[in-house]
């Protein structure tokens, strides 16, 4: 693999998801993605494997199950912390458009 080089990725405006990285030969191996998620909407229950994830919250509220765990709600300016082999799920519990980044590595 040849070395990796800085680069901008401009974030869409209303798309429901955006791919921004994902692995090589971007990055040396972590993927990440915009979500935009209408009141009400939900990504759906799935785990990202032996693979941790973060979630940045741009604007929005959401509410984050995980696993057997008490859900966790979340605003915008935060993030959470999901650990690898975690079955979650992503729901905006807000009036308005739920926008956050994930990054998974």
């Amino acid at each position: 693999m040849g070395k990796l080089k800085p680069l901008v990725i401009k974030l869409s405006g209303d798309e429901k998801y955006q791919r921004l990285l994902s692995g090589r030969p971007e990055t040396a191996g972590f993927r990440s993605g915009l979500v935009n998620l209408k009141p009400k909407e939900e990504i759906g229950q799935h785990s990202t494997k032996e693979k941790e994830e973060v979630l940045v919250i741009l604007n929005g509220k959401a509410e984050v199950s995980c696993d057997n765990y008490s859900p966790l709600i979340i605003e915008r300016d935060c993030l959470v912390y999901i650990p690898p082999n975690t079955m979650h799920n992503v729901k905006n519990v807000g009036i308005g458009l739920l926008r956050y980044v994930y990054i998974v590595c």
